[in-house]
Protein backbone atom coordinates (compact mmCIF):
# COMPACT_ATOMS: atom_id res chain seq x y z
CA UNK A 1 0.00 0.00 0.00
CA UNK A 2 1.22 3.50 -0.83
CA UNK A 3 0.61 6.84 0.84
CA UNK A 4 -2.29 8.79 -0.66
CA UNK A 5 -3.24 12.47 -0.78
CA UNK A 6 -6.52 14.08 -1.71
CA UNK A 7 -9.21 16.62 -0.82
CA UNK A 8 -12.31 16.59 1.32
CA UNK A 9 -14.97 17.62 -1.17
CA UNK A 10 -14.26 20.01 -4.03
CA UNK A 11 -11.94 22.99 -4.10
CA UNK A 12 -13.29 26.33 -5.30
CA UNK A 13 -11.16 25.82 -8.41
CA UNK A 14 -13.08 22.67 -9.34
CA UNK A 15 -16.26 24.69 -9.80
CA UNK A 16 -14.33 27.69 -11.10
CA UNK A 17 -13.15 25.54 -14.01
CA UNK A 18 -16.76 24.75 -14.89
CA UNK A 19 -17.16 21.34 -13.28
CA UNK A 20 -20.58 20.64 -11.82
CA UNK A 21 -20.74 17.05 -10.56
CA UNK A 22 -18.63 14.78 -8.38
CA UNK A 23 -18.57 12.31 -11.29
CA UNK A 24 -16.00 14.66 -12.86
CA UNK A 25 -13.82 14.56 -9.76
CA UNK A 26 -11.78 11.37 -10.45
CA UNK A 27 -10.42 12.64 -13.78
CA UNK A 28 -9.79 16.08 -12.27
CA UNK A 29 -7.83 14.56 -9.38
CA UNK A 30 -5.89 12.22 -11.66
CA UNK A 31 -4.70 15.18 -13.73
CA UNK A 32 -3.45 16.84 -10.53
CA UNK A 33 -1.59 13.76 -9.36
CA UNK A 34 -3.88 13.13 -6.38
CA UNK A 35 -5.21 9.69 -5.53
CA UNK A 36 -7.73 10.03 -2.69
CA UNK A 37 -11.08 11.76 -2.32
CA UNK A 38 -13.39 12.11 0.68
CA UNK A 39 -16.98 12.47 -0.51
CA UNK A 40 -18.88 14.87 1.74
CA UNK A 41 -22.23 13.77 3.19
CA UNK A 42 -21.84 16.32 5.97
CA UNK A 43 -25.35 17.79 5.43
CA UNK A 44 -27.01 14.44 4.83
CA UNK A 45 -26.57 11.32 2.70
CA UNK A 46 -28.14 12.52 -0.53
CA UNK A 47 -26.24 10.45 -3.10
CA UNK A 48 -28.27 7.64 -4.66
CA UNK A 49 -27.06 4.09 -5.15
CA UNK A 50 -26.67 4.42 -8.92
CA UNK A 51 -24.63 7.62 -8.78
CA UNK A 52 -22.52 6.26 -5.92
CA UNK A 53 -21.77 3.16 -7.98
CA UNK A 54 -20.83 5.28 -11.02
CA UNK A 55 -18.53 7.44 -8.91
CA UNK A 56 -16.94 4.33 -7.48
CA UNK A 57 -16.27 2.85 -10.93
CA UNK A 58 -14.77 6.10 -12.23
CA UNK A 59 -12.55 6.40 -9.15
CA UNK A 60 -11.39 2.78 -9.34
CA UNK A 61 -10.43 3.21 -13.01
CA UNK A 62 -8.07 6.01 -11.98
CA UNK A 63 -6.83 4.53 -8.72
CA UNK A 64 -8.59 7.16 -6.61
CA UNK A 65 -9.36 5.75 -3.17
CA UNK A 66 -12.68 6.95 -1.79
CA UNK A 67 -13.87 7.64 1.72
CA UNK A 68 -17.03 9.32 3.02
CA UNK A 69 -17.60 11.94 5.68
CA UNK A 70 -20.89 11.13 7.42
CA UNK A 71 -23.41 13.85 8.39
CA UNK A 72 -22.41 16.31 11.11
CA UNK A 73 -25.68 15.64 12.97
CA UNK A 74 -24.52 12.35 14.51
CA UNK A 75 -24.45 12.39 18.31
CA UNK A 76 -23.62 9.11 20.04
CA UNK A 77 -23.83 10.57 23.54
CA UNK A 78 -27.36 11.95 23.35
CA UNK A 79 -30.25 10.83 25.54
CA UNK A 80 -32.82 12.03 23.01
CA UNK A 81 -34.63 9.11 21.32
CA UNK A 82 -35.22 11.26 18.24
CA UNK A 83 -31.56 12.25 17.85
CA UNK A 84 -30.48 8.67 18.50
CA UNK A 85 -32.80 7.39 15.79
CA UNK A 86 -31.53 9.98 13.31
CA UNK A 87 -27.90 9.32 14.23
CA UNK A 88 -28.40 5.59 13.63
CA UNK A 89 -29.90 6.29 10.21
CA UNK A 90 -27.11 8.71 9.27
CA UNK A 91 -24.42 6.12 10.04
CA UNK A 92 -26.18 3.22 8.33
CA UNK A 93 -26.99 5.31 5.24
CA UNK A 94 -23.37 6.49 5.07
CA UNK A 95 -22.16 2.88 5.24
CA UNK A 96 -24.61 1.88 2.51
CA UNK A 97 -23.39 4.72 0.28
CA UNK A 98 -19.80 3.68 0.95
CA UNK A 99 -20.60 0.11 -0.06
CA UNK A 100 -22.15 1.33 -3.32
CA UNK A 101 -19.14 3.46 -4.25
CA UNK A 102 -16.46 1.13 -2.93
CA UNK A 103 -15.30 3.53 -0.24
CA UNK A 104 -13.24 1.90 2.47
CA UNK A 105 -13.82 4.35 5.36
CA UNK A 106 -16.73 6.37 6.77
CA UNK A 107 -15.56 9.21 9.01
CA UNK A 108 -17.97 10.57 11.64
CA UNK A 109 -18.06 12.99 14.56
CA UNK A 110 -18.68 11.18 17.86
CA UNK A 111 -20.99 13.77 19.41
CA UNK A 112 -21.43 16.31 22.16
CA UNK A 113 -19.04 16.33 25.09
CA UNK A 114 -20.36 19.09 27.34
CA UNK A 115 -21.91 18.12 30.64
CA UNK A 116 -21.10 17.50 34.29
CA UNK A 117 -19.65 14.01 33.74
CA UNK A 118 -17.72 13.32 30.52
CA UNK A 119 -17.22 9.67 31.49
CA UNK A 120 -20.98 9.15 31.53
CA UNK A 121 -21.22 10.70 28.07
CA UNK A 122 -18.53 8.33 26.82
CA UNK A 123 -20.30 5.35 28.38
CA UNK A 124 -23.52 6.33 26.59
CA UNK A 125 -21.65 6.81 23.31
CA UNK A 126 -19.99 3.41 23.56
CA UNK A 127 -23.23 1.65 24.38
CA UNK A 128 -25.03 3.26 21.44
CA UNK A 129 -22.16 2.59 19.04
CA UNK A 130 -22.22 -1.11 19.99
CA UNK A 131 -25.89 -1.21 18.98
CA UNK A 132 -25.10 0.43 15.65
CA UNK A 133 -22.28 -2.04 14.95
CA UNK A 134 -24.70 -4.93 15.49
CA UNK A 135 -27.19 -3.36 13.09
CA UNK A 136 -24.47 -2.71 10.53
CA UNK A 137 -23.42 -6.34 10.62
CA UNK A 138 -27.02 -7.52 10.25
CA UNK A 139 -27.38 -5.23 7.20
CA UNK A 140 -24.22 -6.59 5.58
CA UNK A 141 -22.31 -3.35 6.17
CA UNK A 142 -19.57 -4.60 8.47
CA UNK A 143 -16.92 -4.66 5.72
CA UNK A 144 -16.50 -0.88 5.77
CA UNK A 145 -14.46 0.85 8.44
CA UNK A 146 -16.18 3.36 10.71
CA UNK A 147 -13.76 6.07 11.80
CA UNK A 148 -14.57 8.33 14.76
CA UNK A 149 -12.71 11.60 14.24
CA UNK A 150 -10.60 13.53 16.71
CA UNK A 151 -12.44 16.80 17.24
CA UNK A 152 -11.29 20.39 17.47
CA UNK A 153 -13.53 21.82 20.18
CA UNK A 154 -13.28 21.05 23.86
CA UNK A 155 -17.06 20.69 24.25
CA UNK A 156 -17.14 17.81 21.75
CA UNK A 157 -16.41 14.15 22.33
CA UNK A 158 -13.36 13.23 20.33
CA UNK A 159 -10.12 13.67 22.19
CA UNK A 160 -7.50 11.24 20.91
CA UNK A 161 -7.98 9.08 24.01
CA UNK A 162 -11.77 9.04 23.54
CA UNK A 163 -11.47 8.11 19.87
CA UNK A 164 -9.14 5.24 20.73
CA UNK A 165 -11.53 4.08 23.46
CA UNK A 166 -14.33 3.94 20.88
CA UNK A 167 -12.10 2.07 18.45
CA UNK A 168 -11.42 -0.60 21.05
CA UNK A 169 -15.07 -1.68 20.72
CA UNK A 170 -14.53 -3.68 17.53
CA UNK A 171 -12.51 -4.42 14.41
CA UNK A 172 -14.80 -2.30 12.21
CA UNK A 173 -13.61 0.83 14.02
CA UNK A 174 -10.46 2.77 13.12
CA UNK A 175 -9.37 6.25 14.20
CA UNK A 176 -9.59 9.28 11.93
CA UNK A 177 -6.90 11.60 13.23
CA UNK A 178 -7.42 15.27 12.38
CA UNK A 179 -4.17 17.00 13.22
CA UNK A 180 -5.70 20.43 12.70
CA UNK A 181 -8.25 19.61 15.38
CA UNK A 182 -5.59 18.22 17.74
CA UNK A 183 -3.53 21.36 17.18
CA UNK A 184 -6.53 23.50 18.09
CA UNK A 185 -7.54 21.71 21.30
CA UNK A 186 -3.92 21.51 22.47
CA UNK A 187 -3.47 25.26 22.08
CA UNK A 188 -1.01 24.93 19.19
CA UNK A 189 1.30 22.04 20.11
CA UNK A 190 1.69 20.45 16.67
CA UNK A 191 4.68 22.37 15.38
CA UNK A 192 7.42 19.81 16.06
CA UNK A 193 7.93 16.09 15.46
CA UNK A 194 7.53 15.13 19.11
CA UNK A 195 3.81 15.93 19.15
CA UNK A 196 3.14 13.81 16.08
CA UNK A 197 5.26 10.92 17.33
CA UNK A 198 3.34 10.90 20.60
CA UNK A 199 0.08 10.43 18.67
CA UNK A 200 1.46 7.56 16.61
CA UNK A 201 2.97 5.89 19.67
CA UNK A 202 -0.28 6.10 21.62
CA UNK A 203 -2.29 4.61 18.75
CA UNK A 204 0.23 1.79 18.41
CA UNK A 205 0.12 1.07 22.14
CA UNK A 206 -3.69 1.04 22.32
CA UNK A 207 -4.69 -0.51 19.00
CA UNK A 208 -1.58 -1.92 17.31
CA UNK A 209 1.06 -0.73 14.87
CA UNK A 210 -1.01 -1.73 11.84
CA UNK A 211 -3.45 1.05 12.73
CA UNK A 212 -0.62 3.57 12.55
CA UNK A 213 0.70 2.17 9.28
CA UNK A 214 -2.51 2.82 7.34
CA UNK A 215 -3.97 5.68 9.37
CA UNK A 216 -6.78 7.87 8.03
CA UNK A 217 -5.54 11.46 8.50
CA UNK A 218 -7.23 14.84 8.09
CA UNK A 219 -4.92 17.81 7.75
CA UNK A 220 -5.46 21.54 7.31
CA UNK A 221 -4.42 24.81 8.96
CA UNK A 222 -6.84 25.80 11.71
CA UNK A 223 -7.54 29.05 13.53
CA UNK A 224 -8.43 28.46 17.18
CA UNK A 225 -9.45 30.13 20.41
CA UNK A 226 -9.35 28.97 24.05
CA UNK A 227 -12.35 26.76 23.30
CA UNK A 228 -10.62 25.09 20.36
CA UNK A 229 -11.23 25.20 16.62
CA UNK A 230 -12.67 28.41 15.19
CA UNK A 231 -12.14 28.19 11.42
CA UNK A 232 -10.28 26.18 8.80
CA UNK A 233 -7.64 28.19 6.93
CA UNK A 234 -5.36 27.55 3.94
CA UNK A 235 -1.72 26.60 3.60
CA UNK A 236 -0.89 29.95 2.00
CA UNK A 237 -2.16 31.90 5.00
CA UNK A 238 0.61 32.53 7.49
CA UNK A 239 0.39 32.13 11.24
CA UNK A 240 -1.85 29.06 11.33
CA UNK A 241 -0.76 25.56 12.30
CA UNK A 242 -0.26 22.70 12.44
CA UNK A 243 3.03 22.41 10.57
CA UNK A 244 3.03 19.63 7.98
CA UNK A 245 6.81 19.39 7.62
CA UNK A 246 7.52 17.43 10.82
CA UNK A 247 4.68 15.05 9.97
CA UNK A 248 5.97 14.56 6.43
CA UNK A 249 9.44 13.75 7.75
CA UNK A 250 8.07 11.17 10.19
CA UNK A 251 5.92 9.53 7.52
CA UNK A 252 8.93 9.24 5.23
CA UNK A 253 11.31 7.99 7.94
CA UNK A 254 8.88 5.38 9.29
CA UNK A 255 7.65 4.39 5.82
CA UNK A 256 4.04 4.91 6.91
CA UNK A 257 1.28 4.73 4.29
CA UNK A 258 -1.68 6.78 5.50
CA UNK A 259 -4.44 8.43 3.52
CA UNK A 260 -4.10 12.19 4.00
CA UNK A 261 -7.29 14.13 3.34
CA UNK A 262 -6.92 17.91 3.19
CA UNK A 263 -9.75 20.03 4.58
CA UNK A 264 -8.41 23.51 3.87
CA UNK A 265 -10.99 26.22 3.28
CA UNK A 266 -11.59 26.23 -0.48
CA UNK A 267 -8.08 25.12 -1.48
CA UNK A 268 -8.19 21.55 -0.28
CA UNK A 269 -6.89 20.02 -3.53
CA UNK A 270 -4.20 22.67 -3.96
CA UNK A 271 -3.03 22.22 -0.38
CA UNK A 272 -3.10 18.43 -0.76
CA UNK A 273 -0.67 18.87 -3.67
CA UNK A 274 1.54 21.09 -1.51
CA UNK A 275 1.58 18.49 1.29
CA UNK A 276 2.25 15.71 -1.22
CA UNK A 277 5.24 17.56 -2.62
CA UNK A 278 6.61 18.31 0.85
CA UNK A 279 6.37 14.61 1.69
CA UNK A 280 8.12 13.45 -1.47
CA UNK A 281 10.83 16.01 -0.81
CA UNK A 282 11.84 14.00 2.26
CA UNK A 283 12.20 10.85 0.14
CA UNK A 284 14.86 12.38 -2.10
Amino acid sequence: MAIRFGPAGASDSFYGEGHKTSLEMPVWLEHKGLNAYEYQCSRGVKIGEEMASRLGRLAAERDIQLSIHAPYYINLSTNSPDIKAKSRVHILKSLAAARSMGAKVVVFHPGAGSGPDRKLLMAAAKSFLKEILIEAEAAGLSGIFLAPETMGKKNQLGSLEEVLELCELGAQLVPAVDFGHLHAVSGGEFTEAQAYMAVFDLIAARLGREYVQNLHIHFSPVEFTLGGEKKHRTALETGFGPDFRPLAEILAERKLTPIIICESAGTQAEDAILYRDLYYGFLI
